[in-house]
């Protein structure tokens, strides 16, 4: 018995010596994270002089770029070793609340049933139909679950069904870089035909002879979409003809088919300009005519019924949007007639036709509303809703033929619905809830609110707010406050029961609805880009010192998030008060502006010129420099930060938040967490799959959660 105490005693101290070496080494770990190597680059422009010591990281082939980002991935999963348990929680915890074999709401088109079903246990979609009846023998038409076996990434981008039923076209991406393969499948004997289309933006679509097929191609080195090319069935890709080119760098193109199936349309768009031109679907041989011509800063979209074309539209000084109106024989601009004219307060975003109404998407005050008119001029009203946090949209209406309008709507506290209106009975049925597992969800334990901060030069931001009900509003509890900013697209407050994970561990959410966007009208887009782009990062700023004040959170319990111009945005915040923040998220961001402006060969940069500037001119180039994060990360400071970003990223290039993360090593000053996640497969949405997306969340979730645990220890 003795020596068993004593074998025991040693064992112990052997054990405890064993923990202390470990927690040494793993402290040993923590406090040599991996340093590039400096190699200085000198830019010159205007006379301006930079130096890029991190410049060489875009070699993407050179195989010391990957042994550097698998060093920071290595050191990122060592850092956060001790919350791998607790990220399998969240995982499953996120997950579980996930309906596994779900179903979406039908919907009908040229005889057929559309559904998009998953399976428990599997990862992808499986698209299928029926022939004129739910109760009809389901016809599979891709299980993307077989398709993706082999592929580490993997995306059917899109699909397209021939007018007679018989034919899909569909494009498939395996790297994660958005450059799609399109292929036809004969829906009649199952054959998927061997000819393959690359390098394509995903989408096609059929002209009326059921053979003949429009796409667009990319540039293989920008990655712009360029061309338009018509594809006829049984031959092959190399003798596809091309019908158009967009030889301006700064407009991208693209070709879809009107509600009304009459015209193929191929339209060219850049920040501000849009044109059109248009071909009957019967003649998929013929020429297309222009609908208007390109006008600088005339943007307009055009919808097919009947005779006529109806038009959303920015002419006259209509910055908000007007709806107008032309015969489809004289569709120049002179011949426009007003249907809904220009209003200050209202942003008209989108319409949808049917044969005895129109319905109308408007924003007024940040809010959606949808508007019912019908053609006969009797009825015109508006769907009641009633939260300052909520989340409205027109859903998929393909048969003009049809009473139903289908709409989705949820709110920060309400899960998803989809909802079929009757214009006839005016009444609403929930045709789908999204169902929150779990069996702890009630949407009654949440309480959101709209708040109204107020910025630096006395404009009015709003912030939408949620939190579960009971948590502290003293100054103690944690925030998350999340923003994008950008190109005029307006983050709504939606639903996420991902979200839960932090709401239900006392988290704030917030989303500030700052200037960039277009969440009070075209103009809150026009005062938050080029040469006013600072507003977006302090009106983010404002509206953190405004929840700071308001008792919500404080400085020690703050978060940021942001992702691809959002992490921009997260940049430039942290160099501007990193005081303010105790950690920080930016997903894939947009942080070596001037690098990236300056190189026309990188995908997206001649399109961006209208929302950045082009840095070619002095004055925008000396303006993104004054807030673009790479150039103006200093010698002090920062907050915890975790950066991820995907190798294969064509939006914001992998090099771009690695310099980044290099250089902020380099001069930081405190002792904080600074980590960075590169995605070895993917591109810029992240991993592909259903679940394997909650891994990166998870991550994000455990860095947060777990520097609130550990704050003031």
């Amino acid at each position: 018995m003795k020596n068993i105490n004593i074998i025991l005693i040693i064992s112990i101290i052997f054990a405890n010596s064993c923990k202390k070496e470990a927690k040494m080494t793993e402290s040993k770990v923590l406090a040599t994270p991996p340093k590039a190597t400096i190699k200085p680059k000198e830019l010159t422009m205007h006379g301006d002089v930079r130096i890029d010591n991190y410049y060489w990281l875009n070699e993407r082939e050179n195989p010391e770029v990957i042994d550097y980002l698998n060093a920071e991935n290595d050191y990122t999963k060592a850092v956060m070793s001790h919350t791998e348990g607790f990220q399998k929680e969240l995982f499953e915890e996120m997950k579980g609340r996930i309906k596994e074999d779900d179903t979406t709401v039908p919907y009908k088109l040229n005889g057929y049933w559309y559904i998009t079903r998953y399976e428990k246990g599997k990862d992808y979609p499986v698209y299928a139909r029926k022939k004129e009846t739910l109760d009809a023998p389901e016809e599979v038409l891709f299980d993307c679950n077989a398709m993706a076996e082999g592929h580490s990434f993997f995306n059917l981008g899109s699909i397209s069904i021939s007018p007679d039923n018989t034919m899909a076209s569909f494009s498939l991406d395996t790297v994660g870089r958005r450059q799609y393969t399109i292929q036809v499948k004969n829906l009649v004997t199952g054959e998927i035909y061997p000819d393959k289309i690359e390098n394509t933006t995903s989408s096609s679509t059929w002209a009326s002879d059921n053979k003949t097929l429009f796409y667009c191609i990319k540039d293989e080195v920008t990655l712009r979409s360029s061309k338009i090319m018509k594809h006829k069935l049984g031959s092959e890709a190399k003798d596809d003809v091309e019908v158009f080119h967009e030889t301006d760098d700064t407009f991208n193109t693209f070709v879809y088919k009107t509600k009304s199936k009459k015209y193929i349309v191929i339209g060219s768009s850049s920040t501000l300009t849009t044109e059109y031109r248009i071909l009957n679907a019967d003649t998929p041989d013929g020429e297309f005519r222009m609908f208007q011509e390109r006008q600088r800063d005339l943007e307009y979209s055009i919808a097919h019924y009947n005779d006529q074309f109806y038009i959303i539209a920015n002419n006259d000084g209509a910055t908000n949007f007007q709806l107008l109106k032309t015969h489809e024989d004289a569709t120049s601009i002179e011949n426009w007639q007003e249907v809904i004219s220009h209003r200050k307060d209202v942003l008209l975003e989108d319409i949808e036709i049917f044969k005895d109404y129109l319905v109308v998407n408007e924003r007024e005050n940040g809010l959606n509303n949808l508007r019912i008119m019908s053609w006969d001029g009797k009825e015109d009203y508006y769907l009641p809703f009633e939260s300052e946090t909520y989340t409205t949209y027109i859903g998929n209406n393909p048969d003009f033929d049809s009473d139903v309008l289908r709409y989705g709507y949820n709110s920060l506290t309400s899960p998803s619905s989809v909802v079929d209106y009757n214009f006839k009975t005016q009444t609403k049925e929930i045709k789908k809830e999204q169902e929150v597992l779990g069996g702890k969800f009630d949407k009654n334990n949440y309480e959101s609110k709209r708040v109204w901060a107020t910025a630096r030069d006395g404009v009015k931001v709003p912030i939408s707010l949620v939190y579960k009900k009971g948590t502290k509003l003293d100054g103690t509890s944690p925030l998350l406050q999340y923003a994008y900013g950008s190109y005029g697209h307006t983050i709504d407050p939606s639903f996420s029961s991902v979200r839960l994970s932090l709401l239900d561990r006392g988290f704030i959410y917030a989303i500030a609805h700052i200037r960039g966007g277009e969440y009070l009208g075209r103009d809150w887009y026009e005062t938050g880009k080029l040469l006013t782009k600072l507003n977006t990062f302090y009106d983010f700023i404002d509206c953190s010192k405004y929840l700071i004040e308001e008792n919500y959170t404080s400085a020690d319990h703050l978060y940021a998030y942001g992702g691809s111009a959002g992490g921009l945005l997260m940049g430039a915040v942290m160099n501007m008060n990193p005081e303010l923040y105790h950690g920080i998220i930016a997903a894939v961001p947009f942080v070596d502006v001037v690098t990236t402006m300056l190189d026309d060969s990188i995908p997206l940069t001649t399109g961006e010129y209208d929302e950045w500037g082009n840095p070619n001119e002095e004055e925008y180039y000396h303006y993104m420099k004054s807030y673009s994060p790479y150039d103006n990360v200093d010698a002090k400071a920062y907050p915890n930060t975790l950066v991820t970003t995907g190798l294969h990223d064509s939006q914001v290039q992998y090099w771009e938040p690695a310099k980044w993360v290099a250089k902020l090593r380099e001069l930081k000053t405190d002792s904080n967490k600074l980590l960075l996640h590169t995605d070895m497969d993917s591109g810029h949405g992240g991993a592909s799959g259903r679940f394997e997306s909650l891994k990166e969340v998870a991550l994000e979730y455990a860095f947060l959660l777990d520097l609130e645990a550990s704050y003031g220890q």
